[in-house]
């Protein structure tokens, strides 16, 4: 049974994503979040005073981040 993972994100008053959890290194909180949003838009939940959060699986987050970040040459 896979295990869920929920990631939050934070927002600034202009909309900026300022802090994002579960991040791969060498990916800022605003890509991330833009990356996630196209990929796994559907399971996005916006909360109250300027967060949000992902609901996945653990197995759909490591895929996920290792679609991210590009093999390194």
């Amino acid at each position: 049974m896979d295990t869920n993972v929920i990631l939050h994100a934070r927002f600034a008053p202009n909309g900026a994503v300022v802090e994002m959890s579960e991040r791969p290194d060498g990916l800022t909180p605003q890509a991330w979040f833009d990356f996630l949003s196209d990929k796994a838009g559907d399971v996005y939940q916006t909360l109250a005073g300027g967060r949000g959060v992902f609901r996945l699986t653990r197995e759909e987050l490591a895929a996920l981040k290792q679609a991210a970040v590009p093999a390194a040459a």
